[in-house]
């Protein structure tokens, strides 16, 4: 398959994905009120953790703490888990630059406070 094609493809499928994904999740944490308490608490201590520690791995980040970056809000910190599910895990933080809609000035102004391990 050539490579314009290849990624035609392989952004359909992500976007599918990224759709059946985040519904599934949504369905698995708000379907019932504990799971949605316990879900937003664990998040909250991430965020914690994150403001405490300074610096995320962007191969083991949670939504919570990608949403500590400058420029990324949950949507894009979905992306990101993502796309770590569908290609695996960052080589470098500059990789962080093949997610859609996060460029290199994202990554820049973040360069100190993320990792990849």
């Amino acid at each position: 398959m050539n490579k314009p094609i290849r990624t035609v493809v392989l952004g359909i499928l992500l976007i599918l994905q990224l759709g059946v994904i985040s519904n599934a999740w949504a369905q698995q944490c708000f379907a019932d009120a504990n799971r949605a308490y316990a879900y937003l608490i664990t998040q909250q201590q991430n965020k914690q953790l994150v403001k405490q520690s300074g610096v995320i791995n962007l191969n083991t980040a949670a939504e919570g703490e990608l949403t500590q970056l400058k420029g990324i809000g949950s949507s894009k910190a979905q992306q990101i888990m993502l796309y770590r599910e569908a290609f695996g895990p960052f080589a470098s933080v500059d990789d962080l630059v093949k997610v859609k809609g996060i460029g290199d000035k994202t990554v820049a102004k973040n360069r100190a406070r993320m990792s990849v391990e």
